[in-house]
C-alpha cells in the first residue's frame, strides 16, 4: 500500500473543523498542501481522549485531525483520505464497527484502530474480521498508542520500499511473459533456455492454467532461427474427421467441398514451430500420421500422393497422463517417446505460492491499464485470502479472479469484497462454524488458529486478544502444534 500525501490546494475541498479541535495554522497548512506528513484522523466523542491523542502523537510524522462526532469524522475522512484512523468503538451516535465498515467501503486501504473500554475477545475478533487493523483499550496507554502508530508508519515506509523493489523484481523475474522467482519456476526457465536452441520436438506437461502455451512460445522465441511462424492447434477443438486436412492440408477435389487447394498447419509453419495443445485428445489415426511427419519431415496433403518437405519444430502439450492413456490404448507409445524426449513439467500454482505477490502485481497492472483504472495494490486481508486459496485453476484462475476484481474496484486498492465468493470461502471461514462434536482442546486449538490468522501471525497481539500471556500462548502452540 502506498501512502498518499494530503490533498493539494488544487484538489482540496473546503473543510469545516470544530474550532476547539483544529488550529487555524494547521487548517491553513492542510489546505495549502504544504505538509508531506501522513494524515491521521481520530474520532471520539470524548474531548479528553482526543487531547490525549493530540499530545501523544504531536511532533511525529503525522498530520493529526480530530473529530468529536461520527458525522464530522466521516466528512473529514471523505475529504482527507487519512491513512490511519483511530475510532471510538462505543460512540453514542454511531458504533465504531459501523464507522469502520463505512470507511473501508470508501477506502479499503485505510488502517483503522478501534478504541474501546471493553476488553472482549469476541469484539476484537469481530473488529479485525471486519477489517480493523488493531484495537486499544481505554483509557489509552500512551506507550501502546505511540507504539501502534509508529509501527504503522514504519510498515508504510517498508511497504513503499517493497513496492519499488517488487517493481524492479517484476522486470528482472519476467521470462518470456512468465513470472516466477520460486525454485520450481527458475528451474523451468533454466530448462527452457537449455532446450530452446536445439530442440526438434518437446513435450510440455502440467495442469490446466499453468501456462503451457507461454512455455511453448518461449521455446520458439529463444531459438536462433525463430523468424518462422508459431502455429497453434488445439487438438480438443478439432473434429476427428478434419484432423488430417487441418494439419496437412488438401488438394482441390479431394472431397466434397474441396474447391481449391489449401495448405495445412505444418506447411504454414515451415521454418517455424507447430504447437499441438491438448495432444492427449488427438485420435489414433491422426497420431500415426503425425508420427510419420516427425520421423521424415514430410507431409501428404489429403487427396495427393506427392510428399512435401517441411522444416518444423513440434511442441506438444497436455494436462493428461499420457502413460496412462498408452495403457488404455488411447495414445501411441512410439509417438509418446518421440515427443517426450525433452519434457518440461510446469508446477501448480499451489506448489509455488511464493510467486503469488509478483503474479498479483503483474496481472493487476495489466488489467488496470486495460480498464483505465488506477489500482496500486491489494489490501492485507485480500492478500491473505488469495494466499489461502488452493488455486485449482492455477495462474489462469488467478488472472480471472484479479480481472474481475479490477472491474469491481472503484478505488485504488483491491479489497476482500472485490474478490469472488468462491475465493473468499477459504478453509478458515468454511470450517469456522463446524464446531459440533469437538473436544474442548480441539475448540481451543481452532480458536487460537483463528485469532492468529486474524492478526497476521502476530503472537503478541494474539496473546493480548486472547487475554493470556505470551508464554501461555507459546505453550498452547507447542502442545497443540498450531
Amino acid at each position: 500500500m502506498k501512502w498518499s500525501s494530503p490533498l493539494s490546494a488544487a484538489t482540496a475541498s473546503p473543510l469545516t473543523f470544530p474550532p476547539t479541535m483544529e488550529s487555524d495554522s494547521r487548517k491553513e497548512k492542510l489546505l495549502q498542501g504544504h505538509s508531506s506528513n501522513v494524515p491521521l484522523l481520530a474520532i471520539d466523542h470524548d474531548l479528553a481522549t482526543l487531547n490525549t491523542i493530540q499530545d501523544a502523537l504531536s511532533g511525529s510524522e503525522l498530520d493529526i485531525h480530530l473529530a468529536n462526532s461520527p458525522q464530522t469524522g466521516l466528512e473529514l475522512f471523505t475529504n482527507l483520505r487519512p491513512r490511519i484512523v483511530l475510532v471510538d468503538l462505543m460512540s453514542p451516535d454511531l458504533t465504531g464497527i459501523s464507522l469502520l465498515e463505512q470507511m473501508l467501503a470508501k477506502d479499503p486501504g485505510v488502517e483503522v484502530i478501534l478504541m474501546t473500554p471493553l476488553l472482549s475477545t469476541d469484539l476484537a475478533v469481530e473488529a479485525i474480521q471486519k477489517g480493523a487493523r488493531d484495537y486499544l483499550a481505554k483509557p489509552l496507554n500512551l506507550e501502546k498508542l505511540r507504539s501502534r502508530v509508529s509501527g504503522l508508519l514504519a510498515e508504510a515506509k517498508q511497504k513503499e520500499v517493497t513496492f519499488q523493489l517488487e517493481r524492479r523484481l517484476l522486470d528482472a523475474l519476467q521470462f518470456e511473459g512468465m513470472i516466477g522467482r520460486s525454485p520450481l519456476m527458475l528451474e523451468v526457465f533454466a530448462k527452457i533456455r537449455r532446450i530452446a536452441p536445439h530442440f526438434q520436438t518437446a513435450l510440455i506437461t502440467g495442469q490446466t492454467g499453468t501456462g503451457k502455451e507461454l512455455a511453448a512460445r518461449a521455446l520458439h522465441n529463444l531459438r536462433n532461427d525463430s523468424a518462422g511462424p508459431f502455429a497453434v492447434c488445439n487438438c480438443a477443438a478439432v473434429v476427428e474427421t478434419l484432423f488430417e486436412s487441418e494439419l496437412f492440408g488438401y488438394v482441390k477435389g479431394a472431397f466434397t467441398g474441396a474447391t481449391e487447394d489449401k495448405i495445412g498447419l505444418f506447411e504454414y509453419a515451415h521454418h517455424g514451430t507447430v504447437f499441438l495443445d491438448e495432444i492427449g485428445e488427438m485420435p489414433l489415426p491422426a497420431q500415426a500420421k503425425l508420427l510419420r511427419v516427425l520421423q521424415h519431415q514430410e507431409i501428404y496433403r489429403v487427396g495427393s500422393p506427392v510428399p512435401r518437405k517441411v522444416d518444423v519444430r513440434v511442441i506438444a502439450a497436455t494436462n493428461r497422463d499420457l502413460r496412462s492413456l498408452i495403457l488404455q490404448g488411447k495414445f501411441r507409445e512410439d509417438l509418446f517417446y518421440r515427443l517426450g524426449m525433452l519434457e518440461i513439467n510446469l508446477p501448480r500454482l499451489a506448489d509455488r505460492k511464493e510467486d503469488l505477490p509478483l503474479l498479483e502485481r503483474f496481472i493487476l497492472e495489466k488489467y488496470a491499464k486495460q480498464y483505465n483504472k488506477t489500482i496500486h495494490g491489494i489490501t492485507r486481508r485480500a492478500q491473505t485470502c488469495l494466499a489461502a486459496h488452493s488455486w485449482p485453476g492455477n495462474v489462469r484462475e488467478l488472472e480471472s479472479v484479479l480481472s474481475l476484481a479490477a472491474i469491481m474496484a472503484d478505488d485504488r486498492v483491491i479489497d476482500l469484497g472485490h474478490l469472488p465468493e468462491s475465493v473468499r470461502a477459504n478453509d478458515l471461514e468454511t470450517n469456522a462454524g463446524d464446531e459440533t462434536l469437538l473436544t474442548l482442546q480441539e475448540l481451543q486449538q481452532r480458536h487460537v488458529k483463528r485469532v492468529l490468522a486474524f492478526v497476521g501471525g502476530d503472537k503478541s497481539r494474539a496473546a493480548e486478544i486472547l487475554g493470556i500471556s505470551r508464554s501461555t500462548l507459546y505453550n498452547l502452540l507447542s502442545r497443540n502444534k498450531v
